[in-house]
């Protein structure tokens, strides 16, 4: 792993390798080699060409050189196929003049870019499945452990943890399946040469496209997409979606893990001060690529409006934008996984917090079960007179409720059963295991 500290939150060792120098200047080896034995297919160049390519190390290449390069040329290709051709001219002069033949620059790095997105979104599927598969176990253990549903931050009625964690596996699940549907549209390789028409390898363009993508196992588009970013950009957005989604899940561990609620707590991490803490690192890891996220999305699109045939200045801007998005994504997803594998959840907690609300929670139902025989407007009143008992401490919300002869007349069979949380749990479980794809009508 080659990051900086400073940006040690925002990707992790397996995604920082997959967009490093050494895996771009591969890639774009991958291309240059697998153009020329496209070419050599079409009878356009001697098979040696490739060969010669194919033996030319990574290392054979500086990067600070090439970044030099691109700051005078716009593009890392420039110099990149400069060094190449200079290599292969030392090595094998007679395949040197067919170096690069037909390309263009955008078409060694958009593809080269693609590449290495390939090898980055397979680890965020990795570490994707974890999640999924912890939290499908999280929401079948706790299918009936009760807790409050908090809305607006406070107590609302009752739910399970079980629910909450389905709520959590479905939309990352949906969101990860946009995300996978939006990467097999953008692996494409990129082949149009100077002006998109592919015009310097005569009536061969479109052999020489199909066979270049199928030794790179890439799709071959209908036509180059040199200025029509719209693929990767869906890429990206989709990216922003599901780190929105995985943020979800940092936010609300976050605060179950507050002293005051206590009722969810992840591995974490320590203090460097306060020895006592249990800080929700993992949780500060997603919430942080959620956090650069948007911008990044935003930065995409703002380039998305490219000039003619080839843009200047909005397709520059994009690889380190792209390349930032997808490795922000996997860091997110890669420390939702290692927190939800290792979140612990304290049941017993979750239930005194519901009764510390001393059954104000039930107010909803009690109104379901008055409004009947007592109308709205007295079952408002005898509610809000309840709600004030026990808000004073004086009764529980059911025992004010229950002391009230016109409420407890009302109530009736349901007299007993008023404030028992299971009673009040409606379709919980039913839409658990719906968004588990347990329960389908």
């Amino acid at each position: 792993m080659t990051v900086r500290l400073l940006e040690s939150l925002t990707t992790t060792g397996a995604l920082d390798d997959a967009f490093s120098d050494a895996a771009l200047l591969s890639a774009m080896l991958r291309f240059e080699a697998a153009l020329a034995r496209a070419a050599a297919g079409a009878g356009l160049v001697p098979i040696s060409v490739a060969d010669a390519i194919a033996a030319i190390p990574v290392d054979a290449f500086d990067p600070a050189a090439l970044a030099r390069g691109a700051r005078t040329s716009g593009t890392i290709a420039t110099a990149f196929v400069e060094a190449l051709t200079a290599r292969i001219q030392t090595a094998a002069p007679a395949a040197a003049p067919f170096v690069h033949l037909g390309a263009t620059s955008q078409d060694v790095v958009d593809t080269a870019l693609v590449l290495c997105l390939t090898r980055a979104c397979a680890i965020i599927a990795r570490d994707h499945g974890r999640l999924a598969a912890a939290l499908r176990r999280l929401s079948s253990q706790h299918r009936e452990t009760l807790m409050l549903a908090r809305t607006l931050l406070q107590p609302a009625a009752p739910t399970t943890f079980g629910l909450t964690a389905a709520g959590w596996f479905a939309a990352t699940s949906r969101s990860f399946a946009a995300l996978s549907a939006a990467a097999r549209e953008a692996f494409v390789v990129q082949f149009g040469g100077a002006a998109g028409t592919l015009a310097a390898l005569g009536p061969h363009g479109l052999a020489v496209a199909r066979e270049l993508a199928r030794e790179l196992e890439l799709g071959c588009p209908d036509a180059p997409w040199h200025a029509h970013r719209e693929r990767m950009g869906a890429l990206v957005a989709s990216c922003g979606v599901y780190t929105g989604s995985l943020g979800k899940i940092a936010r609300d561990v976050a605060l179950l893990m507050q002293f005051e609620v206590a009722e969810a707590a992840e591995p974490g991490g320590g203090s460097s001060a306060m020895p006592h803490k249990r800080n929700p690192g993992g949780c500060a890891v997603v919430l942080a690529a959620a956090t650069r996220m948007p911008g990044l999305v935003s930065a995409f699109l703002s380039g998305m409006v490219q000039e003619h045939a080839r843009a200047v200045g909005g397709w520059q801007a994009e690889a380190s934008t792209v390349a930032s998005a997808v490795q922000a994504c996997g860091s997110a997803v890669a420390a939702a996984a290692d927190l939800i594998e290792g979140l612990s959840i304290d049941p017993d907690r979750m239930r005194r917090n519901m009764e510390s609300t001393r059954g104000v929670v039930f107010a909803e139902r009690a109104m379901g079960l008055l409004a009947p025989s007592m109308g709205r407007e007295a079952a408002r009143r005898a509610i809000a007179a309840a709600v004030d008992a026990a808000s004073a401490g004086d009764a529980t919300f059911g025992a004010a409720l229950r002391s009230n002869p016109a409420a407890a007349a009302a109530l009736s069979a349901n007299l007993s059963s008023l404030d028992v949380p299971e009673a009040f749990l409606g379709s919980a479980e039913a839409f658990r295991r719906r968004l588990l794809g347990e329960d389908h009508e």
